[in-house]
């Protein structure tokens, strides 16, 4: 039988444990569980690409939208059933650790601070590594890579942030879904409902996009070449920076609306949705058995 909420909150707690406990007393092995998460992300982010260059928005609006989600979906249930660490799923186990007192809020921001820092290394070395590839420098596939970060770059500050709290209410619900599930199949399903419903949606993911929008970085030159071969049509232009059509640009706000989104409506939530005594007497069953044991 599923958990109940006072479970969850109690399983989702006893999670926090673990992953602060890691942090804390093996922070080498954290931080290589940050990388190989922020690595997984973006192998969905290069599945995506590659499935979605050519399909023409225009002839059937939200196709290649759908195609990329359902790639991208199982990226998450990589992460997940190997227990490496994402920094987005972190923000609600950790704050629903943080009322339960298995951490501080120092460590809390730590732990997203190193958890961040471990996805960025992941996801950038992977990506780089793809830019030298033969593959994604095809002309359709360096154009469909700059067609996603110029929009995702684009966007005002208020549009980055308003997407990125949606990204993170959808995909950190889903993660605690995944720990509520006891059966691996419907583990499997909220894990890849998460991802699908974050890309399939058109909103922002930091860490995904940290390498939807490192790619094209990487290979600009070549796709500035190409284009201008094409079109003499003024191109956008990618930097790394804060200012629009930066890296840095959507990276901030992303980051600030994934975290919003986490903490106030996924991890906040079911804190409070869970009754408190119930909780309570979970916890007393639990010392006592463990006492007995």
């Amino acid at each position: 039988m599923p958990a109940d909420v006072d479970d969850l909150v109690v399983r989702v707690a006893d999670v926090c444990t673990y992953k602060w406990d890691m942090l804390r007393n093996r922070p080498g092995a954290f931080l290589l569980s940050a990388f190989a998460g922020g690595a997984f992300v973006v192998f969905g982010a290069t599945l995506a690409l590659s499935v979605s260059a050519g399909v023409a928005g225009n002839v059937a609006p939200g196709v290649a939208n759908l195609m990329m989600g359902l790639v991208f979906m199982f990226s998450l249930v990589i992460i997940l059933f190997s227990g490496m660490t994402l920094v987005t799923a972190d923000m609600a186990i950790g704050i629903i650790g943080v009322f339960h007192r298995r951490i501080t809020w120092f460590w809390f921001i730590i732990g997203i601070l190193a958890g961040y820092a471990g996805n960025f290394a992941g996801s950038m070395l992977f990506m780089w590594i793809v830019s030298k590839g033969g593959s994604y420098m095809a002309l359709p596939w360096l154009q469909q890579a700059h067609a996603i970060a110029v929009n995702k770059t684009g966007m005002t500050p208020v549009q980055i942030f308003a997407l990125g709290i949606i990204c993170t209410w959808m995909l950190q619900t889903a993660a605690l879904l995944y720990i509520k599930a006891n059966e691996d199949i419907a583990k499997i399903v909220m894990a890849a409902y998460g991802p699908l419903a974050f890309v399939a949606g058109m909103t922002e993911h930091c860490i995904a996009n940290i390498g939807f929008l490192a790619l094209p970085l990487f290979q600009q030159d070549f796709f500035l070449q190409g284009q201008t071969a094409l079109s003499s049509t003024a191109t956008v232009v990618l930097h790394w920076g804060f200012g629009q059509y930066g890296w840095a640009h959507n990276q901030l706000y992303a980051f600030m609306g994934n975290l919003i989104g986490g903490i106030f409506f996924a991890g906040i939530v079911f804190q409070l949705v869970s009754n408190p005594k119930r909780v309570m007497e979970l916890y007393r069953n639990k010392k006592n058995f463990m006492q007995k044991l």
